[in-house]
């Protein structure tokens, strides 16, 4: 038995209640041709993705409840690690002084402070700023966001907001917040202008070791021409020295996927040889030359012999990524001391 929804003026994903007043019988809504990816609500196909999936779920949620967390994440395409994306649950959240949502497949929050909440795709969904903040309850062993997470999802949403300051703001008005610690450190280290998360790691591991902040997506004009752009520079250093010396260093992520190809390998190399041209030294960095700690320290020693610093003033120890605050691996240390002293 095959139904044609459109005749029945069903959209693909309905409710029982509205398949009911359309003319289903209790059969037909029961019928295999029918999918059921939440009790209360069909569908003519099963959910396929991740947007689907939630607009099926809307359906049978309260109009108070809005999409959060990981899954607010997802629904924004903010960069996600590897175990953020794993968690393919959908997380819910509503006021406080409501029900927990119990489904199947979902996570329920409930929220003591308000969220700002967005049109995304026709779902409700909290907004950039305070889904940054949400993902601090998710820092902590066994969880899966780290700090590193938390400064590369800050710097995609800072980004798209052309300001910090939201997230901050969405960081202050919270009570006492889950991960508050690891959030006041990542915002230290969060800025405008990251247009990738490889751009954002690699940033962190030169001022972590001591090397000056370069800026993110520095646009590039030429010294002959303020009006005339040579391009934009992943990372960007401009240091006057006290003899008067300017150094112009660029440090470019090459990623693979996108500058593989022979077309962008040569709009590359023309993109290089103007900016040389105009005294920049092009940097290049590939996934290899941070996988571990052997290339990251050979890529830092490369950079501070551009930069013209001395190596050995640097802090090499401090070059790896970071899954856990300062806070807590301060607080790991005294539970080891406590141990050691009862031993």
């Amino acid at each position: 038995m095959t139904l044609n929804l459109k005749t029945q003026g069903l959209e693909p994903a309905f409710t029982v209640v509205a398949g009911r007043s359309a003319g289903l019988t209790r059969r037909q809504l029961l019928s295999r041709t029918l999918h059921r990816p939440t009790r209360g609500v069909r569908t003519a196909a099963a959910p396929a993705d991740l947007v689907s999936r939630a607009r099926a779920y809307s359906l049978a949620l309260p109009q108070t409840a809005a999409f959060s967390h990981l899954t607010a994440a997802q629904l924004h395409e903010l960069p996600l690690s590897y175990a953020m994306e794993e968690d393919d649950r959908l997380h819910i959240i509503r006021p406080i002084d409501q029900a927990h949502v119990r489904r199947e497949g979902v996570v329920g929050h409930r929220m003591l402070h308000s969220r700002a909440v967005v049109d995304v795709r026709g779902l409700r969904v909290v907004d950039l700023a305070d889904t940054w903040v949400d993902l601090g309850e998710l820092v902590g062993r066994a969880k899966p966001v780290g700090l590193d997470d938390l400064i590369v999802v800050g710097d995609a949403c800072a980004t798209r907001l052309d300001s910090v300051a939201p997230l901050r703001r969405a960081l202050a008005k919270r009570t006492r917040p889950r991960g508050k610690k690891a959030l006041l450190e990542a915002l230290g280290y969060i800025r405008v202008g990251s247009w990738s998360p490889r751009e954002t790691q690699c940033r962190l591991m030169f001022v972590r070791v001591g090397l000056p902040e370069p800026l993110p997506n520095e646009p590039v004009y030429a010294s002959w021409d303020p009006n005339l752009l040579l391009g934009y520079g992943d990372l960007v250093w401009q240091i006057v020295l006290p003899d008067g010396r300017v150094i112009k260093v660029i440090g470019e992520y090459m990623g693979e996927k996108f500058h593989s190809s022979e077309e962008q390998k040569a709009h590359d190399e023309v993109r290089r040889e103007l900016l040389e041209s105009d005294g920049w030294l092009v940097l290049e960095i590939w996934r290899l030359d941070v996988k571990d700690t052997e290339a990251r320290h050979a890529t830092i020693t490369r950079f501070a012999d551009a930069l013209e610093l001395d190596v050995d003033s640097l802090n090499l120890t401090e070059a790896e990524p970071r899954f856990f605050s300062r806070h807590a691996m301060e607080l790991a240390w005294q539970r080891n001391a406590k141990r050691a002293a009862w031993i």
